[in-house]
C-alpha cells in the first residue's frame, strides 16, 4: 500500500531513458485492472520519439508536463472489440482502474507519472487520433506522462473523516 500513499503527480523530469522492461511491468500493471464483466478493454500506445512526445505537450495548456517526458503511454479502447459484450457501459471505469494500476506502478520502479486526461473531451481526443494515426473505433481514453523525477517526492495526506457516511448520508 506504500505506492498508494507515496503516488502524487510529477510534472518535472530527469533526461533519462525509461528502460523497456520498466514499460513493460508498467503496462502488465495497467492490464492486472479489474474490468466489468472481465472486459479488460484496454490496448496501448507509447511514446518514446521526442517528435511524439512534442505532440501529447501541445495538446492542451495541461499537457505541458510531456515536455521533460522520456516516455508517454496513451491508453486506449477500442469500441468494435467492445461491441460484443452486451449492454456494455463501463468503460471509463474499467480506464480510469487501468490508467491508476500504471500511476502506482510507476512508483514501484522509481518513476514520476502525471494523469493527462483525455476521454471524453472531444478536442484533445481528435486531436491525439490526428497526431498518432489512431482509428476511427479506438479511442485515447488517457495519456500517462512518465520520467525519472528531478527530485524525490512523498504524496500527500488526503483523509478527511468529514467526507465519510455511515448507514446513510
Amino acid at each position: 500500500m506504500n505506492a498508494i500513499f507515496k503516488r502524487k503527480s510529477i510534472r518535472k523530469f530527469l533526461d533519462k531513458e525509461i528502460e523497456d522492461e520498466k514499460i513493460e511491468r508498467l503496462l502488465k500493471a495497467g492490464m492486472q485492472a479489474p474490468s466489468a464483466i472481465n472486459s479488460q478493454p484496454w490496448e496501448f500506445l507509447v511514446v518514446k520519439d521526442k517528435d511524439r512526445i512534442e505532440k501529447i505537450e501541445n495538446m492542451s495548456q495541461y499537457s505541458k508536463p510531456a515536455k521533460t517526458s522520456t516516455c508517454c503511454i496513451i491508453t486506449l479502447f477500442n469500441e468494435d472489440y467492445l461491441s460484443q459484450f452486451e449492454n456494455y457501459k463501463w468503460v471509463q471505469q474499467d480506464m480510469g482502474a487501468c490508467t491508476q494500476n500504471i500511476l502506482l506502478q510507476a512508483v514501484e520502479e522509481g518513476l514520476g507519472a502525471v494523469w493527462l486526461g483525455t476521454y471524453p473531451d472531444e478536442e484533445r481526443v481528435s486531436y491525439l487520433k490526428e497526431h498518432f494515426n489512431i482509428p476511427e473505433n479506438v479511442f485515447p481514453y488517457s495519456v500517462i506522462v512518465l520520467g525519472y523525477p528531478t527530485e524525490d517526492y512523498t504524496g500527500t495526506d488526503r483523509f478527511d473523516k468529514d467526507r465519510i457516511h455511515y448507514e446513510s448520508y
